[in-house]
């Protein structure tokens, strides 16, 4: 075997285990579904958590059709030569087409095309369905299901792709050097300028708020559930991050995917223990619910740069996450911006956290530009999401009854119930 064969047959091996690596990180953060599941659901009262479970496994089955139907196009326009009309010319030949790249092109591109374009897909959609997962928590317990799944398709459709461009497609944001390596501010403030929207309209749940500005606690119903939802998400989050360095099949790649494995783990322990500390400091008492969400809002801070800080600065970027996501679900409570979940804090006010820690840990990052890709991204996701609720909320409407919403909306909208046996008056 002479070296040219022996040098194609490295190539291929490269290729097939670059395609491997990205598969299987994709399936990690599709795994997320389960967690946003697990913890949703232990966060609402058992009287709306059938509700719940049906818009996570609806919303991430409507992401994945919208984003092969037009979503991969507008977000990555040079796939496809005609854009979206040639992605919809193509439904009859199967996933946007079935043909991938061929072996003497991969061979002949000198290392440029190092992957599958279908894992690239694959990859790019559970982010999709990860941004749309962020809203059903926010607005739980008084949303209309077939509203939020008409939102769905907007969002995973269009507007989601639209700021995906801008950064990941190699639009303006990339071009004036905006960075967010995995999607601090594509996919999690996307999500939490949504969900901002949709709550805004929606309007809080009845009792949460009493006639004399008082906050009334309303306790999800299965706590363990919603701690396994987080330990789910910290695991998918791995493939989140890790994924996103999109090679691992050399040395120096190899390494990169170990560092940004260990900093978003880090983060996540980081985030958890400062929310813990500061719940036990404001509440006197260690607030589960806080702690959990801290994890989740270091693993939100460290999303957007996992690769360049010291573990310990990881840490430290997590543990200010944390600290930000008490005092922003406090402040949120005290503004009567019902957020059941805390995921406008988590995903929103820690993603612009983590947007701006980027400065701190890449010498390429510029200040101005962080701030052009938050308001940017803020802007056109809350405008564009304000305008469907509202259209939604005028024609077909957004929020349940009230007779509903006290009885559940499990009964309401899908005429059934997650614990029937258990059943009692909340």
């Amino acid at each position: 075997m002479d070296t040219t064969q022996v040098a194609a047959q490295v190539t291929e091996l490269a290729y097939a285990l670059d395609t491997f690596y990205f598969l299987v990180m994709g399936a990690l953060v599709m795994w997320m579904a389960a967690g946003f599941t697990m913890l949703e659901a232990g966060l609402v009262r058992a009287k709306n958590t059938a509700e719940i479970l049906t818009k996570i496994v609806g919303l991430y089955s409507i992401a994945c059709i919208m984003y092969m139907l037009c979503g991969y196009s507008i977000m990555y326009p040079g796939t496809f030569e005609g854009g979206v009309f040639q992605s919809l010319s193509t439904l009859g030949s199967g996933l946007l087409t079935s043909s991938d790249n061929a072996s003497a092109d991969v061979l002949a591109s000198g290392g440029e095309t190092y992957y599958s374009t279908l894992s690239d897909f694959f990859f790019q959609v559970v982010f999709v369905a990860t941004a749309m997962s962020i809203v059903s928590g926010a607005v739980a317990e008084r949303m209309k299901l077939w509203s939020f799944f008409a939102f769905a398709i907007v969002l995973t459709g269009f507007i989601y792709p639209v700021q995906g461009f801008w950064k990941w497609g190699g639009g303006f944001l990339d071009a004036a050097g905006f960075l967010d390596f995995a999607g601090s501010g594509v996919v999690h403030l996307c999500g939490a300028a949504a969900a901002l929207a949709g709550v805004i309209l929606l309007g809080a749940r009845k009792g949460k708020y009493g006639k004399n500005g008082q906050i009334n606690a309303i306790p999800g119903s299965n706590l363990p559930l919603a701690a396994l939802g987080t330990l789910i998400l910290w695991l998918g989050w791995f493939g989140f991050n890790g994924g996103s360095e999109l090679k691992v099949s050399d040395v120096s790649e190899a390494n990169s995917v170990a560092l940004v494995f260990v900093n978003t783990n880090m983060a996540a322990a980081g985030g958890l223990v400062f929310a813990l500390l500061l719940s036990r400091l404001w509440f006197g008492k260690a607030d589960l619910t806080m702690a959990l969400n801290g994890a989740l809002a270091g693993l939100v801070a460290i999303t957007a740069e996992p690769l360049t800080p010291e573990p310990i600065v990881a840490t430290l970027i997590g543990a200010v996450g944390g600290l930000l996501v008490v005092s922003s679900i406090i402040t949120l409570d005290k503004l009567k911006i019902d957020d059941p979940v805390g995921a406008i804090s988590v995903h929103g006010v820690v993603g612009i956290w983590g947007l701006l820690a980027v400065c701190i840990t890449n010498d390429d990052a510029s200040l101005l530009a962080q701030l052009m890709g938050i308001v940017s991204i803020f802007a056109w996701v809350f405008i564009a999401s304000f305008l469907v609720w509202f259209i939604l909320k005028k024609t077909v409407g957004i929020r349940v009854s009230e007779e509903e919403e006290y009885e559940g909306v499990d009964i309401g909208e899908c005429g059934l119930e997650a614990y029937p046996e258990f059943t009692s008056a909340e």
